[in-house]
């Protein structure tokens, strides 16, 4: 059931993910079909039913098939705009109608195709417009010259993004790492303080055990013949008793909390928000913790859920939200705990996946409420409320 409920929360994922990849593309493919004629009327050129429109619908619809062949794609493209230009159909533009397939080429990681494909497009194009064209060499370079550092700017500008993307996800990726790390450590930490008790309480029952038999068989010997003594031979095994019990409620309940067993305390799980804000700001987030009230009085299950909701939110402002900002709030109050993660970029599912998910039934699990959606004045808001049981 565990194993079907995880391929399931990852199937649902992925199919938002396949989702919101599709709306980009569709996207991309409605600004081509309206950009191209709006670019073509710009550049003094003519708007017709048999040019630039068909141009616009052909390139929108090749647009769709970027992911999936975005080199054959970008081929296609220049093919259509070769086409139209020579035929005469469209009197303007060469590398620009098909910026969205050179970008997909570049997002690809093929950058150097682009650029070998781009050259050798405007290499044509120069020869059309002096031959067919009857163009002279400075009207030529005056036209393709700013063609050409069109298709530099989206080469080096999707290069850029591609970069960054890149590293915003391996950042994460090493985020998460890191928490696996923290998770197994803590696993070990339980791990190594079960046993230790589990050695304690065979130490304590086999010593009670051997104790009270002792003050059993003097009180059996003696009760006949001194009552005296064998009252206090049972009054010592009593205390014997009352002292092991004590041990052994003491140790049974760290046995049966599995949240705290050979954890830090609250104080060191809160003090080690600091050292994750700063592998955070190493993406280039601008991260501002803020903390009010009086923390110490935190138990360490509050503790550790404050500070995996923020672990996750963080991880998750870095993969997805392309956001610049993010602000941390911790407010200590006498009966709860508020944590919020608010940051500036795009919104997204609320439903969250494995992250958001987890997050919400480890603080519902503690009795608190979790809530993530669009923040009041834009961008992401993450907002845990956790009871505090002094």
């Amino acid at each position: 059931m565990v194993g079907a409920g995880a391929a399931m929360a990852y199937l649902g994922g992925a199919a938002r993910t396949l989702g919101q990849a599709w709306a980009v593309t569709a996207l991309l493919a409605a600004a081509t079909a309206v950009g191209v004629p709006a670019g073509v009327a710009l550049a003094g050129g003519s708007v017709t039913v048999a040019g630039a429109l068909p141009l616009a619908q052909i390139l929108a619809a090749l647009v769709l098939l970027r992911t999936r062949w975005p080199v054959r794609t970008l081929l296609a493209s220049i093919a259509t705009v070769a086409a139209y230009r020579s035929a005469g159909l469209v009197d303007t533009g060469w590398v620009w109608p098909a910026t969205v397939a050179f970008a997909g080429v570049v997002l690809a990681g093929r950058a150097g195709w682009a650029t070998l494909i781009g050259a050798a497009f405007l290499t044509y194009a120069a020869s059309w417009e002096s031959t067919v064209g009857g163009h002279t060499p400075e009207w030529v370079a005056g036209q393709l010259g700013g063609e050409t550092l069109w298709l530099a700017v989206v080469v080096a500008g999707t290069m850029a993004y591609r970069n960054r993307r890149r590293w915003r996800d391996e950042v994460a990726a090493r985020l998460r790492q890191s928490q696996h790390e923290r998770e197994l450590q803590a696993g070990r930490r339980r791990a190594e303080e079960r046993v230790r008790i589990a050695r304690e309480l065979h130490d304590v029952v086999a010593h009670t055990l051997a104790v009270v038999g002792v003050h059993l068989n003097v009180a059996l010997d003696t009760v006949d013949s001194a009552p005296g003594e064998a009252r206090d031979a049972l009054r010592l095994a009593q205390d014997v008793r009352g002292r092991a019990m004590t041990d052994l409620k003491a140790m049974i309940g760290v046995l049966r909390d599995d949240t705290t067993a050979g954890v830090d305390s609250p104080m060191a799980q809160l003090d080690g928000l600091a050292a994750l804000i700063d592998q955070v700001r190493m993406t280039g987030l601008a991260v501002t913790l803020d903390e009010a009230g009086d923390r110490s009085h935190v138990p360490t299950p509050v503790a550790l859920a404050a500070y995996r909701v923020v672990q996750e939110a963080l991880t998750n402002t870095v993969r997805h939200a392309r956001a610049s900002r993010v602000v941390v709030t911790l407010r200590y109050a006498p009966a709860q705990l508020t944590v919020a993660v608010t940051d500036d970029g795009s919104a997204r599912s609320t439903d969250g996946g494995h992250g958001i998910a987890g997050m919400r039934e480890r603080v519902e699990a503690l009795g608190g409420s979790l809530a993530a959606g669009p923040a009041d004045h834009g961008g992401f808001l993450v907002r845990a409320v956790l009871p505090v049981v002094c």
